[in-house]
This record gives structure tokens, C-alpha cells and sequence, in this order.
């Protein structure tokens, strides 16, 4: 059933969405201090890719969180936000459902990117 889903997500959107996400993630990767956001950018791209059967462990460091506190300033809480509402408004129909569960999945890993692994 993933493979179907992962599939449906491909060609309703997921293939742009993690094209854009590392497209984003070289533009940040050009400079120093922007690469440790562009690794985290293709981490956004890897879940985007295929969302359904893969979940999200979180942990870290004290630099874990001090990165996290950093993308939250600069990139999360919009991120998020967004992410949020667009997944309840999928959640809405009986049919969006699945896709809400992974934007909201999505909206969980944009605040604290840093320290989290994709399993």
C-alpha cells in the first residue's frame, strides 16, 4: 500500500516539492555558512520524495539544539506554519487524510530539523 501511495504523492506533487528542496539545498551549500541548512534542505528533499512508510526520530546535542533554535528564526516557524495548515486542510476529506498525515509529519520535522533522522 506505501508503494501506491508513494507513487500518488510522486505525481500529485512530490517529485516538484523535492526538486525544490534540493535545488535550495545547493544554493545553500555555495557558501560556508550555509551548508549545515542545505544538508538539512536535502533532508526536507529525502522525505518529500517518498513520505509514506518512513517516520522521523528525534534527537541531538546541545548544537543539535542550538542549530534548531537558529532554523527556527530564520526558516521553521514559517515553514511550519504553513506545513500545519496545509495538512489540515488536506485532513478535511476522508481522502486527504493520508496526505495530511504526511504534510503535518513534514510540518513536525521543519521546527527541529537538526538531530533528527529519517527511518
Amino acid at each position: 500500500m506505501k508503494t501506491i501511495a508513494n507513487i500518488l504523492w510522486i505525481i500529485f506533487g512530490g517529485l516538484i516539492l523535492s526538486t525544490f528542496w534540493a535545488v535550495v539545498g545547493l544554493v545553500l551549500c555555495v557558501t560556508i555558512v550555509g551548508i549545515p541548512f542545505g544538508t538539512q534542505c536535502f533532508k526536507f528533499a529525502n522525505l518529500m520524495l517518498f513520505p509514506f512508510g518512513r517516520e522521523v526520530v528525534y534527537g541531538g546535542s546541545t548544537v543539535s539544539l542550538l542549530l534548531n533554535i537558529l532554523w527556527i528564526l530564520v526558516f521553521g516557524l514559517n515553514l511550519a506554519l504553513w506545513s500545519l495548515a496545509i495538512g489540515l486542510l488536506w485532513c478535511l476529506t476522508i481522502v486527504g487524510i493520508p496526505i495530511g498525515l504526511q504534510t503535518i509529519k513534514f510540518a513536525k520535522l521543519s521546527l527541529m530539523p537538526f538531530g533528527a533522522k529519517i527511518v
